[in-house]
């Protein structure tokens, strides 16, 4: 074949450190544009970005030459430096070290960005903890339950 071609869908899911509510609304939508950059600069497109005071969901479709892991330290490391820079009291922000990242189907697209959408809803009924283990099992991912907060 002579060229490459791909369309990989991931969600990335990670938190903020210790789950600390840093992400009120002063701050989350310039995040989310902020984050949206980094992803083009990368040759990813965004789908939907979107979370919670104390985590943050993303869809994108992956360069065919980047790994999650690559971009996923991008993101956290250049925007953790970025939003310390906003305003004093987000002086001591941090990410958590880990991240999930799931691969979907583009026929689940609208049912994922709809997901990320309303996370504000959906965490009235369910903590990120909780959500973060349903994705695992779902995706049949095994994990150590004691590495899932730091």
């Amino acid at each position: 074949m002579a060229q490459s071609l791909t369309k990989l869908l991931i969600h990335v899911i990670f938190s903020t450190k210790k789950r600390i509510s840093w992400l009120d609304d002063e701050i989350s939508l310039e995040l989310y544009s902020y984050i949206s950059k980094i992803l083009e600069n990368h040759n990813c497109d965004t789908l939907r970005i979107g979370g919670t005071e104390n985590h943050i969901h993303i869809l994108c479709v992956m360069a065919k030459n980047l790994s999650i892991g690559k971009i996923v330290e991008e993101i956290k490391t250049s925007s953790s430096k970025w939003i310390k820079t906003k305003n004093s009291k987000y002086k001591k922000f941090y990410w958590q070290y880990g991240y999930g990242a799931f691969s979907i189907s583009s026929s689940h697209t609208d049912i994922v960005c709809d997901y990320i959408s309303n996370q504000k809803q959906h965490h009235k009924i369910i903590t990120f903890d909780d959500e973060f283990r349903r994705l695992l099992q779902k995706y049949d991912i095994n994990f150590d339950e004691k590495h899932l907060s730091d």
